[in-house]
């Protein structure tokens, strides 16, 4: 029996375009999820002048930011980094909520992966275990992003 055609991405980014977008809000944390993620793209082959990026105030206005690059036409994929902390009331979970539906909105609408790098914890402490202590969720969506655009070029998807 004959199998039809595998398609698998792989971590070798020579020649892909990225954008990564980054919240402000919780900067301690983000900055370094950001410095990871291009530790991890400069790792995986993506040069430095490849690479773009973008600041917004917070995990909520990540989506429209990623919606705007991918719809440029510019980037093979987009990586949004935010960190979201609990506190007092349940405001995390409508901000984590709603910038997961809109980054994930924004990716089906435009066809560009558009990578979910939004931490969400309970302390400030999981956060920096997260953003470079034990991982670095940055440097995991850098890899994420890699994996995806060049699926998706082997798809012969553009």
């Amino acid at each position: 029996m004959s199998l039809g055609k595998v398609f698998e991405g792989s971590g070798e980014g020579a020649g892909l375009r990225i954008a990564v977008v980054t919240a402000r809000f919780n900067a301690e944390i983000t900055e370094r999820m950001r410095a990871g993620a291009r530790e991890a793209l400069r790792a995986g082959g993506v040069s430095d002048e490849d690479v773009d990026e973008a600041y917004v105030p917070g995990s909520f206005e990540l989506p429209l930011a990623a919606k705007r690059l991918a719809e440029a036409g510019r980037y093979d994929a987009v990586i949004c980094i935010g960190a979201v902390i609990r506190g007092e009331t349940s405001h995390d979970t409508y901000v984590a909520g709603q910038a997961a539906a809109g980054i994930q909105r924004a990716a089906l609408d435009t066809g560009v992966p558009i990578i979910f790098g939004v931490i969400t914890t309970h302390t400030r402490e999981q956060a920096l275990d997260r953003a470079g202590g034990r991982t670095n969720k940055g440097a995991d969506a850098a890899a994420t992003a890699i994996a995806m655009a060049t699926l998706l070029r082997a798809m012969g998807a553009d």
